[in-house]
């Protein structure tokens, strides 16, 4: 099968230069349980500004804090990928929404110029603005972003594997409900999640999912939990999962319809790539150097894949 043929969508309808209004609808935590992390549903009604009915799922839009920066300058704009099918929360794309997580980290010195003993707490600025937001307050946004990862013109051509972890499953949530609940007709696609997370309470938006699987028997729904013990003492991750679950991914990869996405950490590529030439099913998703293909996919470094393998149009790549 040759690649997919994607849709013509909207980008850059409003620059970062000049964005326009949101409001916040809700804001509420879509975690499966008490975490240590804090991963928010955040939700903009968009109406009246030219976001409005113009978003794609798998797409990402753009959010400007309010504030100066260190250098007195304002922020810029970071991109959150959209977390709800082409048709919004609503019904009527009106209605945006995204998976933010506030990032809690400490200071490390970023050059040799930078004070070595300075190791104090800071804030990530937007994803805790974001999850600070109350309903109704107004937020500045741009967008839309992105024409690659996106769901095929006709989503019943092929079947899927998404991969996610963390808030990598905020574009699937999208895409899923787009395939399952499309008022047009739900696809009859086999279509197969994977979502890591460190611990089942990092689980995000699980009753959803477990819902949807429950709903459509099309669609498996797995989890790859790789701090908590499994029936064999050893916990899970993506990668881990797929090489343990041949019987099941093996038939999937093997077919021509199958397309592959994943978004989240860069480590997930990195296994997804050993894993598909290890078991010969590398031809259709990505290319390899003929000089990185004479070596055992184990020795793969990340930055040997970053140079030497890359993703073909049946394979979609987003890591941060």
């Amino acid at each position: 099968m040759s690649d997919p043929i994607l849709p013509d969508v909207q980008i850059k309808l409003v620059k970062p230069t000049d964005p326009v209004l949101g409001r916040v609808v809700s804001n509420d935590l879509c975690m499966n349980g008490k975490s240590a992390s804090f991963v928010k549903h955040t939700v903009f009604d968009v109406s009246g500004t030219p976001l409005a009915g113009n978003f794609s799922a798998g797409q990402s839009f753009g959010v400007v804090a309010p504030g100066l920066d260190d250098r007195g300058k304002p922020h810029k704009v970071r991109l959150y990928s959209v977390a709800c099918p082409s048709w919004g929360e609503d019904g009527e794309g009106n209605v945006i929404s995204t998976t933010p997580k506030r990032l809690i980290d400490e200071y490390v010195p970023q050059s040799g110029g930078d004070d070595p003993s300075r190791h104090h707490l800071f804030l990530g600025v937007c994803s805790n603005y974001l999850c600070d937001l109350q309903v109704g307050e107004e937020v500045r946004l741009t967008g839309p972003n992105g024409k690659r990862f996106l769901l095929p013109a006709d989503p019943n051509a092929h079947d899927y594997l998404f991969l996610a972890t963390g808030t990598g499953i905020a574009p699937f949530r999208g895409m899923l409900l787009e395939l399952l609940e499309n008022p047009a007709g739900a696809c009859e696609s086999q279509i197969h999640l994977v979502m890591g997370s460190p611990y089942t309470t990092d689980l995000l938006y699980h009753d959803l999912l477990l819902r949807l699987s429950g709903q459509h028997q099309n669609f498996h729904y797995h989890t790859a939990i790789s701090r908590e013990d499994a029936s064999d003492g050893a916990g899970r991750y993506v990668d881990g999962l797929l090489n343990e679950g041949m019987d099941t991914f093996g038939p999937l990869l093997d077919s021509s319809r199958t397309l592959i996405y994943l978004c989240g950490l860069d480590g997930m590529r990195v296994g997804l790539y050993r894993t598909l030439t290890a078991h010969g099913l590398d031809a259709g998703y990505i290319t390899i150097d003929p000089a990185l293909g004479t070596r055992s996919p184990d020795d793969w470094g990340t930055a040997d894949m970053r140079r030497g393998v890359k993703p073909t149009g049946r394979c979609f790549i987003e890591v941060y």
